[in-house]
């Protein structure tokens, strides 16, 4: 199934010390439950290797086909569907947001109060921009920062818990109800925008999102195992989901009772697929290509440049206008595209990498970045939440750059 690793540039004892690092650190440790790692390069997969158990209580081990909860990593596949749209001139980037969702004409930004008392609010500085859904510069927040009163409203109203009750449309009508953090385009904040743009992928196209996604992605791009939920037949192949505890791990979703095995009401373009390495490989194959793979074309290769480019105001690196407590992301040198985070300065990240490569994660510890100019991808499953724990994902920067010839 793989290339010999040197044909492509690659050592293959090198690539063997991934599996050697993962497997003492983390898996003989019970820090994580299982690994898979898959590096893709010059047209080859150079390595691809899984080690641990899907499923822990059940000694179940992790196999090349597991299926993964790939949480945020969701967010790309939504942002290229919606630049699809933004391709057909049916939608642009510098719209205000309100042009198609009316009732956010008036949105305020929070100036105090919550909790027992109303919000007080202020003008915002400019309306919401579709571009600011997609490099989350609108103003919109997660629950999980808690920060402020706004995100805990966001918690009190179940806005963006994928696992729970709701719809796309009861979503656009909680935030209504709701401040800003922000004043759209002078801050970037981790937040529900990319749910935001499913459901305008859905009211201007027309087509259920997920029914889109299926047509138009994964369908063309041959990606079987990616959904919102795990297809009946294929309920043996999806792995338990883990959070960390003393002297190893708990169950977080067991996958015989996981709600991810019925068709969810809330269809999350911020976090709802499932997928495995190979489906999303097809999919990060498809954007290194520069939109299009074996014959289907996504989109242009005009459209993936802008997407990959830094969009951050002025230029600056997520540092300088962060408001995040939690992210995908390190974030020194890094700046933000529109679904990717998109790399800058690699001397302040202080791990090997390029200039102009692009990546992102889910929150239970999957992750994948693509290096251009290196034609590299590489592609990380494992299943614990949340993804900030450990620093595998840098750890694993470093050793795969190192396996370079």
């Amino acid at each position: 199934m793989s290339a010999r690793p040197e044909a492509v540039g690659l050592s293959s004892t090198r690539l063997e010390r991934i599996d050697q690092f993962v497997q003492r650190k983390y898996i003989d440790t019970g820090k994580i439950p299982c690994a898979q790692t898959l590096v893709w390069r010059r047209g080859e997969i150079a390595h691809f290797s899984t080690i641990g158990l899907a499923d822990v209580a059940r000694s179940k081990k992790a196999a090349d086909d597991t299926i993964f909860r790939i949480y945020s990593m969701t967010k790309p596949i939504t942002s290229i569907a919606f630049m699809q749209l933004v391709e057909q001139g049916l939608v642009a980037l510098d719209e205000p947001v309100h042009k198609y969702i009316p009732a956010w004409k008036d949105l305020g930004v929070f100036a105090g109060g919550g909790g027992t008392t109303p919000f007080r609010t202020k003008a915002p500085e400019r309306p919401m921009l579709i571009v600011d859904l997609l490099r989350h510069t609108s103003g919109l927040t997660y629950g999980f920062q808690e920060s402020t009163n706004v995100d805990a409203a966001y918690r009190k109203l179940k806005i963006g818990q994928i696992e729970k009750s709701g719809t796309l449309e009861s979503m656009i009508e909680g935030l209504a109800k709701l401040p800003l953090e922000f004043s759209p385009g002078t801050a970037w904040n981790y937040s529900v925008s990319t749910d935001v743009l499913g459901y305008l992928v859905e009211k201007i196209s027309g087509q259920k999102f997920e029914d889109y996604l299926r047509t138009k992605i994964f369908k063309p791009l041959g990606m079987a195992d990616t959904d919102f939920h795990v297809h009946a037949g294929k309920e043996s192949r999806f792995a338990a989901c883990y959070l960390p505890a003393k002297g190893g791990m708990e169950l977080q979703d067991d996958p015989a009772k996981s709600p991810y095995l019925e068709p969810p009401s809330f269809v999350s373009g911020g976090g709802g697929l499932v997928s495995t390495a190979s489906d999303y490989l097809r999919f990060c194959r498809m954007v290194l290509n520069g939109g299009s793979l074996d014959g289907a074309q996504i989109v242009s290769p005009k459209t993936i440049e802008l997407m990959t480019m830094n969009h951050l105001p002025d230029g600056k690196d997520l540092p300088a206008l962060s408001r995040s407590l939690f992210s995908e992301v390190a974030y020194n040198g890094v700046g933000f595209g529109l679904g990717f985070s998109v790399t800058m300065d690699p001397a302040r990240t202080m791990i090997p990498g390029t200039v102009g490569e692009f990546s992102w994660g889910g929150a239970a510890s999957t992750s994948f970045w693509i290096d251009p100019k290196e034609e590299l991808i590489t592609i990380f499953m494992t299943q614990l939440i949340p993804s900030s724990f450990y620093p595998i994902r840098r750890e694993l920067r470093t050793l795969v750059y190192s396996a370079f010839t």
